[in-house]
């Protein structure tokens, strides 16, 4: 039929909804004579690099390999931490040095700023950033940063915008708070908020927040529920596929989008 005259590498299903009945006995003559099928969220999946939240199905998750790591991994990501910050530390240290200073001199308060972030299994951990707004920025309560913030302070926009500001978060990973790789860890109120808005929004804590990640070099900097559903496609496809190979990749991209200085609020 149709299928032998294009002789295609692969056959992406993906009815409308998934309602109706497949034809299961043409699919399997298809995928043992003539070319690999696959459904359209894993297609999809392979061709973005983002997981189609909105065709997540418990099963889906349940039943796919992937999303899981083992000890052995755990123990050899612990170790890539450590060594990654201890010597991010040593290497960035005259530069938080001139960062502190540059800090103190701009405006009043402390150097660093400390918020509580939602980690791993929900537990709460105190991040360490250095500061980048003014003292009194949410004297209104807490509210995601816009782009062109008025309440970011002048060396504040430049250490956001060349991610300086994130250093002192090699703190953090050697605490064990953090993963150099992984979800960015976000406000108690803002997950509450989201966790009820985004489907499937809570799985994204099994993972230990990182200081960059798969949706940092992926997707731009968002301050809207859209834009936290859009990302948190990329973080479960980090969680499905994380390897340490796959952390490598995201370090080397993280500071090429560093170094051209956009992603960032």
């Amino acid at each position: 039929g149709i299928v032998q005259r294009i002789d295609p590498d692969v056959l992406v299903i993906a009815p409308d909804g998934w309602r109706g009945t497949l034809p299961i006995e043409d699919l399997l003559h298809i995928k043992f004579t003539l070319c690999d099928v696959i459904d359209g969220p894993t297609f999809y999946e392979q061709v973005t690099g983002r997981i189609l939240v909105e065709e997540i199905r418990p099963s889906s998750i349940i039943f796919t390999k992937g999303y899981q790591s083992s000890r052995f991994q755990d123990i050899i990501k612990r170790i890539f931490d450590l060594i990654f910050a201890m010597a991010g530390l040593v290497i960035t240290s005259p530069l938080m040095l001139l960062t502190a200073l540059a800090t103190r001199l701009e405006s009043p308060g402390p150097v660093f700023y400390l918020q509580q972030r939602v980690g791993k299994d929900g537990k709460d951990f105190n991040v360490i950033k250095f500061r980048s707004m003014r003292q009194d920025a949410e004297k209104d309560g807490p509210q995601w940063a816009s782009e062109n913030d008025p309440r970011v302070t002048r060396v504040g926009r430049i250490i956001r915008k060349l991610r300086i500001d994130e250093l002192p978060q090699f703190i953090n990973v050697i605490r064990n708070d953090m993963s150099f790789v992984g979800p960015r860890p976000e406000r108690r109120y803002f997950v509450n908020t989201l966790e009820k808005a985004i489907p499937f929004y809570a799985l994204r804590m099994h993972a230990k927040p990182g200081i960059t990640g798969w949706a940092q070099i992926n997707y731009p900097y968002g301050d809207t529920i859209e834009d936290a559903k859009e990302k948190l496609k990329f973080e479960l496809y980090y969680m499905k596929h994380r390897t340490l190979w796959l952390d490598l990749v995201i370090i080397f991209q993280t500071l090429k989008v560093a170094i051209k200085g956009r992603g960032s609020q």
